[in-house]
């Protein structure tokens, strides 16, 4: 058994503890059953999976649910540790996922990621919409997710939404978004598909909501704020395709495996 950490425990998108989207980021190689066991465990929105290639990581996500194509706040805890624990003084790392190639740069205390922006369509508004979200969206859009859009900050704060009706509705995830007055644009997640209630803080659900809030406010630099019990500030640029989108992160835990196996990657077993 290794005495040196397993994984880390990191809270995404916040400079403080308690608060933005924790995630998990796993260092240990594990078998692909095992991943999924340790997702469940973990018990968390996402488990990020890494494994050293070369100068670049290998990049999985897992919900208790199963695994997913693409997630913002895992991201940037996953470059938090790798910049600042396994290999701190750079200042830019690679992840390899099953979405291409995932550029992260450290910018002062942010970190900026390159995401692909999801092509939204428009979609009629439905009385599930609304049953499900327990109010009227003024519009809905789908990409990975749906996306609606309410006519008030204080409409998507106040939402208790039906966790089984949303399952049913179209979108891995559904996201509620309104115009702030703090910020550009509020929002909450919901991911009942993948075992989550609500997602504190999404990343990938800015690359949808972000490039909608682009064309209204016409803009291509926002500011988001998601608001969850737990809350979360994003800082978003939209470039063609792609949403550059930033962030802070505070390490809350390191944790080891009692598990057999290899020890940690990229940290020295001692004899």
């Amino acid at each position: 058994m290794s005495p040196f950490p397993s994984q880390f425990i990191v809270d995404a998108f916040t400079d403080q503890l308690f608060a933005g989207n924790p995630a998990a980021v796993c260092l240990q190689p594990l078998p692909e059953a095992l991943m999924q066991r340790v997702a469940q465990e973990n018990n968390l929105s996402e488990t990020a999976f890494l494994t050293k290639t070369g100068d670049d990581y290998a990049l999985r996500w897992f919900t208790p649910a199963g695994e997913i194509d693409l997630c913002g706040h895992a991201t940037l805890a996953a470059a938090h540790v790798v910049l600042t624990q396994l290999e701190p003084g750079r200042q830019q790392v690679t992840f390899h996922t099953c979405s291409g190639p995932l550029p992260v740069q450290k910018r002062g205390d942010r970190y900026e990621m390159d995401f692909p922006a999801y092509t939204l369509s428009p979609v009629p508004v439905t009385e599930a919409m609304a049953a499900a979200f327990g109010a009227r969206p003024t519009a809905a859009y789908l990409g990975r997710d749906l996306l609606c859009v309410f006519d008030r900050e204080e409409t998507v704060g106040g939402l208790t939404p039906d966790q089984e009706a949303l399952r049913e509705l179209e979108g891995l995830l559904q996201h509620a978004t309104a115009r702030g007055r703090a910020a550009d644009c509020v929002s909450r997640s919901f991911a009942p598909k993948c075992g989550v209630p609500e997602d504190p803080v999404c990343g990938s659900g800015h690359c949808h909501i972000f490039p909608y809030w682009a064309r209204v406010l016409g803009k291509d630099t926002l500011v988001a704020w998601q608001a969850s019990p737990r809350g979360g500030t994003l800082y978003g640029t939209l470039e063609g395709d792609w949403v550059k989108l930033a962030g802070k992160a505070v390490i809350f835990a390191a944790t080891t495996f009692f598990l057999p196996g290899a020890s940690p990657m990229g940290l020295s077993q001692k004899p």
